[in-house]
């Protein structure tokens, strides 16, 4: 019986330890990014870009537009990770203007991200280079170069084209896909001419990264809408059957390539994936692209400024503060109240603040993850939610006393009746948590995340922690004894069946 007792306690221990071992490494392994959490907007500062957009086929942009466009413009940045973005129109019509706010990214980096929010077709490769420079070079041209036909002068473009320019490759045009088009890889390293398109990014329904089973390479899995689909079975029943280049097609976003698979047979059904040397990252970008590339308007980068924190790092310390005082408060209560008990209480909550700031610190790194003002709040927030899990034991097990239960049956059966009024609270709390980041932006949807993930590290401390260690105190004589130090005292809780003497004899029988 003793090793079976022992094997209760020890087995979710090491489990608890291993995960948390885990989660340290994953965030503080040595020679890896910076070590601390990603701080939001208003803490930390960043970059704000203006966005002045451009109707595709002329006229009047509407309002339906620009709203689209900031929906799309703030999936494919939140695609990047939860980074609090703000994403907000200013004016209206000819006059709009759509601004994107970002924490912690350079100026260089916002630009490249936003500058891909253009049009995105899908164009069969007519003939590719590796690009050079030109020994005589047409004055001030800029990809893409475009035609009705596969002209003389289409082709002499493609042979001047000097993409390893970077004023060459600008992109930013609006592009007509029912034309012919001489342009450049994003990096500048090939030169295209490429053929009319064959798919529209509207047609693209879903893109995701993903390993395909008994493969061990990433790869971007598309599915199309029916017009799509029937589209990408003409075009590649058609261009398989030819020799490089001509069997590929290049991702056209901006203007510029953004990559150029090619087609080993014809894909029916509306499905397809591109497979490749990608790493994680590559195949995550391209299918972000895929999957947010089309805007019913052009956007032409207006402006980029740095912003400096709207709060600082005296409000960032005073929150920090806030919470440590919070939490040193709340544990002087339960030691005052639950006596040695309370030390359970007290090792749960510095096991939830170490796996707390480790998660915040991997998912940093992991999705770009920030932690605002309201992150903190939330944090200090959650200090309250664990330490209402032990008070809800804690006082289980006083309430199986006071009815005359021994110890070791109090602690069990307590258990019992506290973990489903644990599980239903936390419960409650994470679908407020589910609900509330997908209905919520900004920092609100920062918010419910962090909610969402201290209420997930208080069930599995509450289990893997809190009630082991509830096991192993009890255990002792001492706390068999009825000490009054230890919060189980049968006077002070007001036991009525039976002395402290008597808890000790039942307990040792047992």
């Amino acid at each position: 019986m003793a090793s079976k007792n022992a094997g209760s306690t020890a087995r979710p221990l090491i489990a608890l330890t291993l995960a948390t071992l885990s989660v340290c490494l994953w965030a503080f392994w040595p020679g890896s990014e910076s070590n601390s959490p990603k701080l939001g907007l208003d803490l930390r500062g960043g970059t704000q870009v203006r966005l002045t957009p451009k109707a595709v086929s002329g006229g009047v942009i509407t309002d339906s537009q620009l709203g689209q466009a900031v929906i799309i413009i703030r999936q494919r940045v939140n695609g990047l990770g939860v980074a609090e973005a703000e994403v907000a129109t200013e004016g209206s019509g000819d006059n709009a203007a759509i601004l994107v706010s970002i924490p912690g990214i350079s100026q260089q980096g916002i630009a490249d991200v936003l500058k891909q929010t253009a049009l995105l077709s899908f164009r069969p490769v007519e003939a590719e280079e590796a690009s050079t420079v030109p020994t005589a070079k047409p004055s001030d041209i800029i990809a893409p170069i475009s035609a009705d036909t596969n002209s003389a002068e289409l082709q002499n473009a493609f042979k001047v084209i000097d993409c390893t320019n970077p004023a060459t490759r600008q992109g930013g045009e609006i592009e007509d896909s029912t034309k012919w088009i001489v342009t450049c890889s994003r990096d500048g390293s090939v030169k295209y001419l490429l053929q009319p398109a064959f798919i529209k990014g509207e047609s693209i329904t879903d893109a995701r990264a993903e390993i395909p089973q008994n493969s061990a390479a990433w790869q971007v899995s598309l599915d199309f809408n029916d017009e799509g689909s029937a589209q990408l079975a003409d075009a590649s029943n058609l261009l398989y059957k030819k020799t490089s280049p001509q069997n590929q097609f290049a991702i056209v976003i901006d203007g510029m390539v953004f990559s150029s698979p090619y087609f080993s047979e014809p894909i029916l059904g509306g499905s397809a994936s591109i497979t490749g040397q990608f790493t994680q990252a590559q195949a995550n970008e391209l299918s972000s692209v895929l999957r947010y590339g089309s805007l019913p308007l052009t956007l032409e980068l207006a402006e980029v400024t740095s912003l400096s924190p709207t709060l600082g790092q005296g409000q960032l310390d005073a929150g920090i503060l806030a919470g440590a005082l919070g939490l040193f408060l709340v544990m002087i209560y339960l030691l005052f109240y639950y006596r040695a008990l309370g030390l359970v209480a007290v090792f749960s909550l510095v096991v939830a603040a170490i796996i707390t700031y480790a998660s915040v610190v991997a998912l940093g790194k992991q999705i770009g993850f920030t932690l605002t003002l309201a992150g903190i709040a939330c944090a200090i927030v959650a200090v309250g939610i664990t330490a209402d899990s032990f008070i809800v034991y804690f006082e289980r097990i006083r309430d199986e006393i006071r009815e005359g239960k021994s110890l070791k049956t109090a602690v069990n059966s307590g258990w019992t009746r506290a973990r489903r009024t644990i599980l239903v609270a936390d419960f409650v709390s994470l679908l407020a948590a589910v609900v509330l980041y997908l209905l919520s932006i900004g920092s609100v949807r920062g918010f419910a995340f962090t909610l969402g993930l201290t209420t997930l590290i208080d069930v599995f401390v509450a289990l893997l922690f809190s009630r082991p260690m509830v096991l192993i105190f009890t255990r002792s004589k001492w706390f068999a004894s009825g000490s009054p130090m230890t919060g189980l005292n049968a006077g002070r809780i007001g036991r009525i069946h039976a002395t402290n003497a008597e808890v000790l004899a039942e307990s040792a029988g047992e």
